[in-house]
């Protein structure tokens, strides 16, 4: 591990000293992060019937990014590595759902350090709690919609430094399907063709709805006098198309930051990045030592206008698992200045030389690679040329030294990140919310394969494998910090702690959205009201502040 968490907050308050005078000077820093929407719909990217205007707004105001990367096309990864600095393997979530690392340090911790108050308001899809301990959180409105009135109050009363983080849930599913749109409205993108896709209609209603929100938090910050002395920075946290994946729509992200007096207005940039350079960039401005250990590097000098290279690569993994429709194939990806190289790990061409002596795990080991039998085992791409990644060039002999220079660099750097598929044939991820080897509306399973994975198929990692879905659903079962049980009467889950500590309970549907989170401090039992929840299956998941362990339950509805 990189970091340890007790000796970096020991010399932080060891050494770091600051006056009430230099806190007033500090700039505030406001993250706007939407969910799920291509760099390619907003008006300021070249779509013109994509409604964003407050986007291109904030682009006419300040700088507009043109190479940024998410490292994972994800949302908990991207978020994880957003917060953290850190890449996926290193902080520990490389996959959806996961936790990080307990002795990570994150952006709450560095911010905080340095007398910043530090809020998450909106959707969190972080965890656990002992790293992500906002100083404030304010939750989303009815699972969807952005605390703007929390956001508002905030920034009426706040007297310090602050970073604040707002996270949407838009343009994220589900999409609605009254709406004004229509497939005729639909922009085709150039990697799409002419095809668009029954749900499009609803991702521009979404767009449009998160625009609204976003125009009335820039309208909060000009009315509380905070927009000359805010870096204000607005992003998505991966595409859409190309979700799950490492190609170009999914990874690459729209970044626009305004700054008054510091970024020249409608200014542009084609310097490489990745969203884990946000948080670096956040402590250069404040003067904060920048660990050698963070993969992320700070773009401040191409903030203030200056031409630089701040990375030669930069990198992106897939693992395909813990998501819906799930599946073993894990990808990894470098990207220079022009080229770009893929090697998908679990690809039909060499699908035999993963198997092992556990014909359960190549049975899903098979049916990763079947999912994608057009995918290769490498792929090159001249991204200069090829944007939107056509022609594979892995066969053309000509750029075979530009193949063995970026397959080099990203080996060196899997080693770097202690990437377990170069200790690990193929390794499955013990699931937190979709199990390989379950029947769901989005996973079909055989009846011979069902049910068949334990726990010692999975790859031992950082966090509890307690097998989540492996239990029949239709009996609560006991983990090893709670049980739970539902009382129809009252319309409550009780829960009951095998050990009476301080917890972090939170309520998640099949889908993985977060639909409650409450703190619990010392106490033996506590109830959920669940009169607000629709029949069907959901997660409980327990997280014990002091011993650091996570567990999770399944219970029903009825």
């Amino acid at each position: 591990m990189k970091f340890q968490r007790l000796s970096f907050l020991i010399l932080f308050l060891v050494f770091f000293q600051i006056t009430d005078a230099q806190e007033t000077n500090k700039p505030n820093f406001i993250f706007y992060l939407a969910d799920d929407q291509d760099q390619l719909d907003y008006g300021a990217y070249g779509n013109p019937k994509a409604h964003a205007p407050a986007v291109d707004k904030l682009a006419s105001e300040g700088m507009l990014f043109k190479k940024v990367y998410a490292g994972q096309a994800i949302c908990a990864s991207s978020r994880s590595q957003i917060f953290t600095g850190l890449y996926a393997m290193e902080n520990g979530c490389m996959a959806n759902h996961l936790p990080v690392k307990s002795d990570v340090l994150s952006i709450v911790d560095y911010l905080k350090s340095a007398v910043y108050e530090v809020v998450l308001a909106g959707k969190s899809h972080v965890k656990p709690s002992s790293v992500f301990s906002w100083s404030k959180y304010f939750p989303p409105i009815n699972q969807r919609y952005l605390p703007l009135v929390s956001i508002d109050t905030y920034l009426e009363n706040v007297n310090k430094p602050f970073c604040l983080i707002i996270a949407s849930d838009l343009p994220h599913g589900p999409y609605p399907s009254d709406t004004n749109y229509t497939k005729e409205d639909i922009y085709q993108l150039p990697y799409n063709g002419t095809w668009v896709a029954n749900w499009k209609p609803g991702y521009y209603q979404n767009i449009k709805d998160d625009n609204m929100q976003l125009e009335q938090v820039l309208e909060m910050v000009d009315n509380h006098g905070f927009k000359d002395n805010t870096l204000f920075a607005y992003s998505s946290d991966h595409g859409i198309t190309g979700k799950y994946g490492v190609s170009e729509p999914g990874l690459r992200v729209p970044l626009v930051i305004r700054w008054p007096g510091n970024i020249v207005p409608q200014s542009t940039s084609e310097t490489l990045i990745s969203l884990i350079d946000l948080l670096p960039t956040f402590l250069d401005i404040i003067d904060v030592n920048i660990p050698e250990e963070m993969d992320g590097k700070s773009f401040y000098n191409t903030l203030k206008g200056e031409i630089e290279i701040v990375h030669k690569y930069i990198y992106g993994i897939s693992t395909r698992q813990n998501i819906q429709k799930c599946a073993v194939f894990p990808s990894r990806m470098i990207r220079g200045q022009q080229f770009k190289f893929i090697r998908n790990y679990n690809s039909v061409d060499l699908v035999e030389s993963n198997y092992g002596a556990n014909s359960n795990v190549n049975a899903f080991i098979e049916i990763g690679a079947n999912r994608f039998p057009s995918v290769p085992y490498e792929e090159l791409y001249d991204l200069n040329a090829d944007p939107y990644e056509n022609d594979n060039l892995i066969l053309n002999s000509t750029y075979e030294n530009k193949k063995e220079e970026l397959a080099t660099a990203l080996e060196a750097w899997m080693q770097d990140q202690n990437d377990f598929l170069l200790t690990h044939k193929m390794p499955l991820l013990c699931p937190t919310l979709h199990p390989l080897d379950k029947n769901s509306q989005w996973n079909t399973v055989s009846s011979e394969l069902e049910g068949t994975l334990t726990t010692n198929d999975y790859i031992s990692l950082h966090y509890n494998c307690s097998v989540l879905g492996l239990s029949d659903l239709n009996t609560v079962k006991n983990s090893n910090l709670f049980s739970i049980s539902e009382n129809p009467i009252k319309n409550c889950l009780q829960i009951k702690f095998n050990i009476v500590d301080a917890y972090l309970v939170t309520l998640y549907n099949l889908k993985g959205q977060q639909l409650l989170q409450k703190e619990y401090n010392k106490i033996d039992n506590t109830t959920i009201n669940t009169r607000f929840l629709k029949r069907g299956v959901y997660i409980v998941s327990s997280y014990s502040k002091n011993t650091k362990q996570l567990s999770n339950l399944k219970f029903i509805k009825q």
